[in-house]
């Protein structure tokens, strides 16, 4: 969809509500992990779930996970996007994560059927807690 510049009728990018925001992650089950590894931003695709308001993510062992619950703080994204449209939300959940490791919280994360795509074993969880919850969309008008 190419647009003349010169007169600009493109939707406003708007800011989204926190219960918005929530209700947009609990539609998706993708998201990325952003976490820094000797200093360095990286960032990782990862399965997860929504619950009580908290990112539940499914990892196996290694950088990934380290890296998340070593930290200080990571980031969670998860958007859509219709390049058709030129439409599209994104949300980012900032916050702290640790692995659960009680089996209480383990069986819990087990009931929430976060599938992983890619095989292997994947048997660790990671909670993270949000401290900051934001979104934006470019709606369709």
């Amino acid at each position: 969809m190419n647009r003349d510049m010169t007169t600009d009728k493109r939707p406003k990018l708007k800011e989204i509500s926190e219960e918005r925001c929530w209700q947009l992650l609990g539609q998706k089950q993708i998201g990325r992990l952003a976490v820094s590894i000797n200093n360095q931003p990286d960032v990782f695709p990862v399965n997860y779930r929504i619950d009580n308001q908290m990112v539940f993510i499914r990892s196996a062992a290694g950088i990934k996970l380290a890296a998340a619950v070593l930290g200080t703080s990571v980031a969670f994204e998860v958007d859509a996007i219709d390049e058709e449209t030129e439409t599209g939300w994104s949300v980012v959940v900032r916050g702290t994560a640790s692995e659960l490791s009680n089996l209480d919280d383990q069986l819990f994360a087990e009931d929430l059927h976060i599938t992983p795509w890619a095989s292997g074993p994947k048997e660790r969880f990671v909670q993270i807690v949000p401290t900051v919850i934001t979104g934006r969309e470019v709606p369709l008008e």
